[in-house]
């Protein structure tokens, strides 16, 4: 069956069957069961053919299958035909060559995206196995273009083991824990830059350029670390640790980030230029098609003007090739969709047109030419074939709503749009650009997996969830319905609402409002959802989900008129979003509440305050509550530094707020949240006690930003819907 027919198929069925059963949905089933799972496929991996992908399989195997069919041509490595105490693996990366892959195990995280883990080489024709190093626990380790040596982290110091002689070498000797970081990111680059390898190999496997980021005036922030189920009896018990790091808040010091390049053969390190100036940014390193050279992503510390450096990795000269200034900020998705095409020419998105577009810049002549263009974000850059001089995107051309996939010629012209199911589409590219794997959804149908041939030609579906589709409509539940409404400013703001099960327009429904709100992020798109929202339908709740100014998928103008006052104009929109609501004949307009996590429980505690009582209760989980107590990365990039936004900062903090909050409020946090730090909601919580506003409030011991782990994820959101059900019920 056609993709496209099917498609139809699913969203005709659908309707049909929504309350032929009556079946009850569970918080069981959502967070502890898990019983409403979809199916997709994960973890292809393309091979350099652009005709294989492999996949890890129960993490004990790496099978290597063809596009065109499916079909599995071989496996590659079988943990059980190797001599080893290990039982299985995590992950895997292949030579160059795809001769031997290094293999990793036992994996133990540090922050968000970077770990330790035992890393092996597996030999491919030779089916030999081998430990890489007696130094357990390594990070970030990456096999040389050649296929000959790895480079790894321990400890921070960067170390490059030789396959051949089995030497290994340290290529640097200064690391030291909250000091000097060599080839790996600190906490704050990591979090808000998003990546967590400092160094790259050049392309002839000759050369090894790294960060090194000196943190030793970087301010160390303090956790206190429980010892949680333990006896009391017990020493630790009794005396719980503290755990320290280095973090850098909105108008404090920095790493000082430099740039090395080591000559595998002499032995021998240059400092890269990076300019005069250290309170800046370095977000990537990357080698270019130009020979012998290294580019330097550099910003600075507003944020406002990118800059590509070439830097000869020779002498460590350095020279601008291009730039973009903004006169707010540089979107940080920006540093990952570049792409050399040659020597003298790049491929780069801009927001300079006030919409985040595609283009192609020439170095020698600083020429920018505009390649996609429209009143319409390009939200996703795909790559480029250089083959067909083609590029392939996901923008929100037809909707701010919905995403699809397009190609077009470098020059501009031939635009065709390649996804045809009408919601969220994304793909993955395989190597050389010649299949394509199309990942669909919208509000009544879910993840629908596609194989495709470049010109978009449908080869195969690889997954549809048609058992998954039939086990949900063994419950009744209403969809997604999309709504726009107009604020009393004149803007248009985008909706969703999910109506309870059995609704009668003549009967009015409490109203759980969610979002997040964040610069640049969406939260209404016309994507499948099946969850705990569904579950408060059930009950009897009305959910509405509302885009305020600030978020993505509508130009700049929308996207950054919040800069300098995060919280002003998005709470403004909800408040108005929840006034909007109480026009509505099914909305109990003396029951409405508002919930969020992170940004969101900002945006919640805002609310409460400044809605005059149009909330009757919210729910805030690990909110930032003033932008003085997070990250400067992420909080000065749209509100400058505290000394130079002091308003900006304390104008709409919740904190300097707490004497206005009306309504029921119910504050949560983890006491080792890394990211959003408990800080934020014990001094806010100490402002409401002092202003004698009575409130709801529960600590989740020893949890992070995400709030999991063993029974907590449970507990946490009973504990949300038994609260929305007594304050609005």
């Amino acid at each position: 069956m056609k993709a496209k027919k099917l498609i139809l198929f699913l969203i005709i069925l659908l309707p049909v069957s929504l309350f032929s059963q009556d079946k009850k949905l569970t918080l069981e089933d959502f967070f502890v069961n898990y019983t409403f799972r979809q199916k997709s496929i994960y973890g292809i991996r393309s091979m350099n053919d652009g005709i294989h992908y492999t996949t890890l399989d129960r993490g004990e195997r790496i099978v290597r299958y063809e596009y065109k069919t499916g079909e599995a041509v071989d496996t590659l490595f079988n943990i059980k035909d190797i001599t080893s105490d290990i039982r299985n693996i995590s992950g895997y990366q292949f030579s160059d060559d795809e001769k031997k892959i290094l293999v990793f195990t036992n994996i133990q995280p540090i922050y968000r995206h970077s770990f330790t883990a035992d890393y092996y080489i597996y030999d491919i024709i030779t089916r030999s196995f081998m430990k890489l190093s007696g130094l357990d626990g390594q990070q970030l380790g990456t096999i040389s273009p050649t296929g000959n040596k790895v480079a790894f982290v321990y400890k921070n110091n960067l170390y490059i083991k030789d396959l051949l002689t089995n030497k290994e070498t340290a290529v640097t000797t200064d690391g030291e824990f909250n000091n000097i970081i060599n080839g790996a990111p600190d906490w704050v680059y990591e979090e808000e830059f998003g990546f967590s390898k400092g160094f790259e190999w050049s392309p002839d496997g000759t050369k090894i350029a790294y960060m090194k980021f000196d943190e030793s005036d970087v301010k160390m922030f303090g956790m206190t670390v429980f010892k949680g189920a333990a006896p009391a009896h017990e020493e630790n018990a009794l005396y719980p640790s503290n755990q320290t790091f280095k973090y850098p808040k909105a108008g404090e010091d920095n790493s000082i980030v430099s740039v090395h390049i080591y000559d595998i053969a002499t032995g021998k390190t240059v400092t890269a230029d990076v300019g005069n100036e250290t309170d800046q940014y370095i977000p990537r390193i990357r080698w270019t098609k130009r020979d012998n050279t290294l580019s330097i992503f550099r910003v600075n510390r507003l944020q406002n003007k990118f800059e590509i450096l070439f830097t000869n990795a020779n002498s460590g000269k350095s020279e601008v090739v291009y730039t973009d200034t903004n006169r707010y900020y540089i979107d940080e998705a920006i540093y990952d969709n570049i792409t050399y095409i040659d020597a003298n020419t790049i491929i780069v998105m801009s927001e300079r047109s006030g919409f985040r577009h595609i283009y192609r810049h020439y170095i020698d002549t600083n020429v920018s030419q505009q390649i996609t263009a429209g009143d319409w974000d390009v939200s996703e850059y795909l790559g480029y074939d250089t083959k067909k001089n083609t590029v392939y995107y996901i923008s929100t051309e037809e909707t701010p709503i919905r995403t699809d996939l397009y190609s077009i010629r470098i020059d501009g012209k031939k635009r065709t749009k390649l996804s045809t199911g009408k919601g969220s589409n994304s793909a993955v590219f395989s190597s050389g650009f010649q299949y394509y794997i199309n990942y669909f959804s919208n509000s009544v149908t879910p993840n629908y997996v596609s194989l495709h041939e470049a010109s978009g030609k449908l080869i195969r579906v690889l997954e549809e969830n048609r058992e998954y589709l039939e086990q949900v409509n063994e419950y009744a539940h209403n969809p997604k319905e999309f709504f726009t409404f107009t604020t009393t400013n004149g803007d248009i703001l985008n909706g969703y609402m999910i109506k309870p099960v059995g609704f009668d327009e003549y009967k009015q429904y409490p109203v759980v409002m969610t979002q997040y709100s964040g610069p640049g992020s969406q939260s209404v798109i016309d994507s499948w959802s099946f969850n705990w929202y569904n579950y408060l339908s059930q009950e009897g709740f009305l959910i509405v989900c509302v885009d305020p100014r600030g978020t993505g998928g509508r130009g700049e103008v929308f996207k950054k008129c919040t800069y300098l006052q995060l919280g002003k104009y998005e709470s403004d929109d909800q408040i108005e979003a929840a006034r909007y609501l109480t026009t509505l004949s099914y909305v109990d307009p003396e029951n409405i509440s508002i919930w969020g996590w992170s940004y969101g429980g900002f945006m919640v505690a805002l609310c409460l305050e400044k809605g005059d009582g149009i909330f009757d209760a919210g729910v805030a989980i690990a909110p930032v509550t003033n932008w003085r107590y997070y990250d400067n990365i992420y909080t000065e990039r749209y509100m400058r530094t505290p000394q130079e936004n002091p308003g900006g900062y304390d104008d709409n903090s919740p904190i300097t707020k707490a004497k206005n909050m009306k309504g029921n409020l119910l504050l949560i946090h983890g006491t080792a949240d890394d990211n959003v730090h408990v800080q934020n909601s014990v001094e806010f919580a100490e402002q409401l006690v002092q202003a004698n506003k009575q409130f709801d409030y529960m600590l989740y011991t020893n949890r992070n930003h995400g709030i999991y782990g063993g029974n907590t994820t449970y507990h946490l959101y009973t504990k949300v819907t038994n609260f929305l059900k007594n304050k609005l019920q």
